[in-house]
């Protein structure tokens, strides 16, 4: 078993190495501390697990699942996080992750979250879990970008990155219509009117570091 832990803090991924090892002695552990190293990693080489930070100090972990999710990497990937709100969850399901665990509660739900996953199920930390499931019979309202289809999804990050809509086309394989196509519905979807607005929600959303 091969795994890529991304997280900025050496004191977090030390404390994770240590839970990891116990339970898999045989693993091979790699590290890293920020989202653009994690993704030349990957792009170098395979992995089986990635466990994720969502808080990166140069690019979110959300973009850097979103980069995972586009690439096809086979990789099954744990997001840690301090953020509780259902959104985050939700998005990073829907990107591919496998797991989601808040970063005080992981010392303890690593282990058994790894357990579930290898055996071909998802973990989502309880607390989460708990907070959607009280949440069910709310009234509440999603943020724009949760009622985005996927490639509309991918688009946005594409342009909230600074990428022309020709690079979006070639990293997308489609065609520079289709993602002018894609990015119009986001404008409306988003009620947004320019590709600024675009990033100055996705900064606000920690969609984009």
């Amino acid at each position: 078993m091969k795994i890529l832990l991304i997280d900025d803090h050496s004191i977090v991924r030390e404390g994770f190495k240590n839970i990891l090892s116990e339970q898999y002695a045989n693993a091979i552990i790699e590290e890293c501390g920020c989202g653009k190293e994690g993704l030349s990693k990957l792009a170098s080489s395979s992995y089986d697990f990635v466990i994720l930070d969502i808080s990166l100090p140069d690019i979110s972990g959300i973009e850097v699942l979103s980069e995972i999710h586009l690439r096809k990497y086979k990789c099954k990937v744990i997001i840690l996080s301090m953020h509780r709100e259902q959104h985050y969850p939700i998005k990073a399901f829907q990107l591919g992750a496998c797991g989601y665990i808040t970063k005080d509660s992981a010392a303890e739900e690593l282990g058994l979250a790894f357990n579930k996953i290898v055996n071909g199920k998802k973990y989502l930390s309880e607390e989460i879990a708990q907070s959607i499931v009280n949440n069910l019979h709310k009234e509440t309202d999603k943020p724009p970008h949760q009622y985005l289809s996927d490639r509309e999804m991918e688009v946005l990050l594409g342009i909230a990155k600074g990428r022309t809509l020709l690079e979006i086309s070639e990293d997308l394989n489609i065609s520079s219509k289709t993602v002018s196509t894609y990015r119009s519905r986001v404008l409306e979807k988003m009620k947004v009117k320019s590709n600024s607005e675009i990033i100055i929600y996705c900064y606000n959303h920690s969609l984009i570091s």
